[in-house]
């Protein structure tokens, strides 16, 4: 197996990419991600995974694939403090973080990297997909992302202003990445506190389209709650953090997020709205539905039927897993209402601390994190 030292670390940084994979208990879904990082058109000049205190057999097949582990002598408790402890050991221009459930296409580190040719580019990742839909919250997740990462992200992209550039599979600057301390802890979510911060200091995040990551969601509603939960709290942390300094160095990120925001607010208005009409106009509550159905559809299926054929996939298995995603919606509108009261209202008034336990959105055995 092998060993990193002190000595190992140099001074001189080098051209190319260094991989970081932060795993714990990821003995099942980590040799799909190597392999993956293996394949590559342009290749890793390293790959380091940070054995995080696993239980199982994590650092022996990390070992067995040929990269570089290291082994914290306890469990950091978050991957940002995974990835923080593996970045000393980094030597080259760039770095890119994967999850140790997230699988590259063999051109991700090409597609991506040729973006830092702009100097202002500081991080970068790509369109993030599902890499299984057998279960209802894997369904529902996959229509999440097709919908998101073919119509918000290039959105937000054209107008220079990514809302995130996702932690699974991001590309980063080496130098800035250091200067700015690392990958940040301050918050849940760290992949958005540095998207945000790195914006407001007049740097570049970029959406890269064309380079696609399969990522390992929840399989279940445990799991997709500890996710969902982690992702809605940290945005409204990144929101108490960033939103003075948005508005004045960056508007239209902030216009972002209000809208975000305004989108959480209203959710269970929109929901409850055919229930509201049948009320208040006298229309039978089905037909009060009819209208409301025609109009989610209205707003759906156009952004689909266009991922769908980027993606090359099946238009009828999308449009089957169309009724899996208010499932996940129902979940996301909870913990965004529950991260609005928690985040926004109760931490200002110091009656709580918010969420700080780093939760995976998968089993710690036998899963990918």
């Amino acid at each position: 197996m092998t060993g990193v030292h002190e000595k190992t670390r140099v001074s001189d940084i080098g051209s190319g990419v260094t991989v970081i994979v932060p795993a714990h208990n990821e003995e099942a879904g980590l040799p799909a991600t190597l392999e993956s990082l293996a394949q590559q058109s342009l290749p890793a000049e390293r790959v380091i995974v940070v054995d995080d205190a696993s239980c199982d057999r994590t650092g022996e097949v990390a070992a067995a694939h040929g990269v570089t582990v290291l082994r914290p002598p306890h469990n950091l408790g978050s991957k940002a403090k995974a990835q923080n402890y593996a970045l000393p050991y980094c030597t080259t221009d760039l770095v890119l973080a994967v999850d140790a459930d997230t699988v590259l296409a063999p051109d991700y580190i090409e597609r991506t990297a040729a973006v830092f040719d702009d100097p202002e580019v500081v991080v970068a990742a790509g369109n993030v997909q599902t890499r299984h839909t057998r279960t209802l919250w894997e369904r529902g997740r996959s229509v999440e992302y097709l919908f998101g990462f073919h119509w918000h992200r290039p959105i937000q992209h054209r107008a220079g202003s990514p809302m995130v550039c996702s932690g699974c599979c991001s590309v980063f600057r080496r130098a800035d990445l250091v200067a700015f301390g690392g990958f940040p802890e301050r918050t849940i979510v760290e992949d958005m506190d540095y998207t945000w911060s790195q914006q407001i200091a007049g740097r570049r995040a970029l959406y890269v389209s064309d380079a696609v990551a399969w990522a390992a969601d929840p399989e279940t509603l445990t799991y997709l709650r500890k996710q969902v939960w982690r992702w809605m709290a940290g945005f409204c942390q990144n929101v108490r953090l960033h939103t003075r300094s948005l508005v004045t160095a960056k508007p239209i990120l902030a216009l972002w997020i209000l809208l975000a925001l305004f989108e959480i607010v209203t959710a269970p208005l929109w929901w409850a709205t055919p229930f509201l009409v049948a009320a208040t106009t006298g229309q039978t509550v089905g037909a009060a539905l009819a209208w409301w159905v025609a109009a989610e559809t209205l707003l759906t299926l156009p952004p689909l039927f266009y991922a769908a054929r980027r993606r090359r996939l099946r238009l009828r298995s999308v449009l089957l897993n169309v009724p899996c995603v208010y499932a996940t919606k129902a979940v996301n509108v909870y913990y965004a209402w529950k991260a609005l009261v928690v985040e926004l209202i109760l931490v200002p008034l110091r009656l709580t601390d918010g969420l700080t336990v780093y939760e995976k959105g998968r089993p710690a055995l036998g899963g990918a994190g």
